[in-house]
């Protein structure tokens, strides 16, 4: 929650935490998480169904709707099934099951609903056509290009960790250069001090 305050301080836009499955198993839980994150100052959340039932699910995304109206926020849900993800069946049935979780979902309380794990022009057509929130996709290299899949109609994609390991890439990338050719051409095009430094400024206050 402390991370989430700072982020919210450091930047001029909305900011949606991801909270994975809610950290806690009961709804009551839920309700807690989603109340620090909110106090915290996020307006939208990312809770995913994971290996959970929808059943259960749907009963963690009211929570999390019910500490949002008790606080008065217009929370974004953005509801995230793993029905692509498990590789379980075919694309026709996997399309099937994640627009069947997404209508339970959205009676439930979700803003949004994302998929991630549905990659090619056919299931994603599918899905925005199925679903009636936005859709949000993950996406990396290879995927297709936002402005395809904007005329898709999804309405949101997400790299996910993507950013993060390519750091950490570099990060790899450079310290073999050092140790074997013993150049640094790794980190040429960093960002100077003065950048970074500018990044942790508070922004002014909404």
């Amino acid at each position: 929650m402390d991370i989430v305050t700072r982020i919210v301080k450091a930047v001029k836009v909305p900011v949606t935490a991801d909270i994975e499955g809610g950290y806690a198993d009961s709804p009551e839980g839920v309700s807690e998480t989603v109340t620090d994150v909110l106090k915290a100052g996020a307006v939208g959340i990312n809770i995913e169904d994971g290996n959970s039932a929808p059943e259960h699910f749907i009963e963690k995304i009211a929570a999390a709707r019910r500490a949002a109206n008790h606080l008065g926020v217009d929370l974004f849900i953005n509801a995230r099934t793993d029905v692509f993800l498990s590789g379980n069946g075919s694309e026709e049935q996997q399309i099937e099951q994640a627009v069947k979780r997404a209508g339970l979902y959205v009676s439930a309380g979700a803003d949004g609903i994302f998929v991630p794990g549905a990659t090619n022009e056919a299931s994603i057509g599918a899905l925005v056509e199925g679903i009636s929130v936005p859709v949000n996709v993950m996406v990396g290299p290879g995927s297709i290009g936002v402005t395809e899949l904007g005329r898709l109609g999804v309405a949101r994609v997400s790299l996910e960790s993507g950013v993060a390991q390519a750091a950490y890439a570099i990060a790899q990338r450079a310290a073999v250069e050092l140790f074997t050719v013993g150049t640094y051409g790794g980190v040429a095009d960093g960002l100077d001090y003065g950048t970074l430094n500018d990044l942790f400024a508070p922004s002014p206050a909404r």
